[in-house]
């Protein structure tokens, strides 16, 4: 069984969704430490032909919080955010299909990071006909006081996995002998550079999931962009 770890990031993009459509079962982390200037609660959208941030504002608390005790600032105005979306992509062909999914991920009635993030993703993965199986971290028996790669494969390893797929980017983070040692194959995904119709300007690639939503039907993210990239075990 194919088996992906990763933390939750807000509408992330398309090689996040890659990964998960290439496994059987999904893990989310919710007990490892927020990271601050990460992806957890930002991401980037097209704003008059350039690349914009967008956030979601937390509650100011201890750095040393897991993502699941981070919650959203009190002060944090969802529908100023959704217009900000909506002003940048209202002219794009697929704005009234995406529209509606993204004022349900604002609608859901939570102020806790970690489960804001699980109800968007989980709506994107809908959205898109991604049927993996998604779990979380903390609802798998482990010692979950173990870290980084020793707590990659207790969570292997307890749900059956026999190929761990990690992003490219996580390379250098993993043994290939002790993974080899626990009957555990170790792959990569690399997502191939893509390129689609925006409004017209010069293509700005890597945004947030939004922005291919909003220039590309469901079919062709389906056909195209979610089985375009490479796939290569450790040896």
């Amino acid at each position: 069984m194919r088996v992906a770890i990763m933390q939750p990031y807000f509408f992330p993009y398309i090689g996040y969704f890659q990964l998960i459509n290439c496994v059987d079962q999904f893990i989310l982390y919710d007990n490892i430490e927020y990271t601050k200037k990460g992806w957890i609660n930002r991401n980037r959208i097209l704003v008059d032909g350039a690349s914009a941030t967008f956030s979601l504002p937390l509650k100011k608390s201890s750095d040393y919080l897991s993502i699941s005790e981070r919650v959203l600032a009190s002060d944090f105005k969802r529908h100023k955010l959704l217009n900000k979306l909506s002003g940048a992509y209202r002219g794009a062909p697929n704005f009234l299909q995406v529209m509606p999914l993204l004022e349900r991920v604002f609608q859901c009635p939570t102020d806790n990071l970690f489960q804001f993030l699980h109800h968007a993703i989980t709506t994107v993965c809908d959205y898109l006909s991604i049927t993996t199986e998604i779990k979380v971290s903390s609802h798998i028996a482990i010692d979950h006081n173990l870290t980084c790669q020793d707590k990659v494969l207790a969570l292997c390893e307890s749900v059956g996995a026999d190929d761990y797929i990690n992003n490219i980017s996580g390379h250098h983070l993993y043994s290939h002998n002790d993974f080899i040692e626990r009957g555990i194959a170790l792959s990569f995904i690399q997502s191939r550079p893509l390129t689609y119709t925006q409004f017209g300007s010069s293509f700005v690639p890597w945004l947030s999931i939004i922005d291919v939503m909003m220039f590309n039907s469901v079919e062709k993210i389906e056909q195209e962009f979610l089985p375009h990239y490479t796939l290569s075990k450790e040896k």
